[in-house]
Parts: structure tokens; sequence; C-alpha cells
């Protein structure tokens, strides 16, 4: 028995799990960022806005955390919790990275998506103050393909057994 029979399957399950986790992760990361970015211009003219700005900025980390549920949820389903893991086969550990794929790439783009959504709802916020929520609906929009993609994986995730 070779190292890709003896542990292809548990690799290959757990590099699905841990794109999950990662890349929304980095995605949450650039998004947050390019919002934070944005907010610092805001704040450095008016301080008084800092709840609102912040508000904008944390909804593209929110990809981050859909992809922490999703990498708990598969090493849970994967037996990794129990230790029943290790004789897991090559085609059941396709499955698991195959069922994580939805939430890592969805939630990577979607969370840079959303972060530039964000900074320009804090130009909405800058101008037209009154109408800061407008800019939150557009970045909610976004938000919606991110619960797909955590709805997608999770659902390929419980049929897998």
């Amino acid at each position: 028995m070779g190292f890709f029979e003896a542990f292809g399957g548990l690799a290959l399950a757990l590099l699905g799990a841990g794109l999950a986790a990662v890349l929304p992760g980095i995605g949450s990361a650039k998004g947050t960022g390019i919002a934070g970015e944005a907010g610092t211009g805001l704040l450095c003219q008016d301080p008084s806005k800092f709840g609102k700005v912040m508000i904008l900025q944390v909804i593209p980390g929110t990809q981050g955390l859909y992809g922490l549920v999703v990498w708990f949820f598969a090493i849970f389903s994967m037996g990794l919790l129990s230790g029943t893991a290790a004789d897991m086969s090559v085609q059941e550990g396709l499955r698991y990275f195959a069922a994580c794929l939805p939430m890592a790439l969805g939630g990577l783009f979607s969370a840079i998506a959303q972060g530039r959504v964000a900074a320009g709802s804090i130009n909405i916020l800058a101008k037209k103050p009154d109408d800061w929520s407008k800019g939150m609906v557009l970045c909610i929009t976004v938000e919606f393909y991110a619960i797909l993609s955590l709805l997608a994986s999770m659902l390929m995730i419980i049929n897998i057994a």
C-alpha cells in the first residue's frame, strides 16, 4: 500500500476543509482592509461616524466565519474529533474536498467584492449620511452569495455519509 492509498483520502478531505477555512479568511481580511482604508479617510474628517464605518467594515468579515463553520462541520463529519477518520478512502476524501470548495471559493471572492461595495458605501456615508443604509443593502446583496456558498457546502457535507 502506497502513501496515496494510506493517507490520500484523509489528506484530500483535510485539504478541502482547510481551504474552506483559509480562503474565506483571506478574502475577509482583504475585504475588511479595503473597507477600513476607505473608512479611515472619512474618520479623519468626521470621527463621529465611527460606529457606522465600523459596521460597514465588519460586514465583509462574515465570510471568514462561514468558512470556519464549514471547516468545523467537515472535520466533525469526517470523524476527526472521534478518531475514526484514519481509514478514509480516496473517494470519500474527494467528496469532502469537493463539498468544501463552494465555501472556499465563494467565500474568498464574495468577501473581496463585499469589501469593495462597503468602501463605496462609506463614500455614501461621507456625502449623504442619511442614505448610508442604502449602502448596507448593497452589501447585504453580496452577502446573499456567501450564504449560498455556505448552504451548498453544508448540504454536500451532510450528504457524504
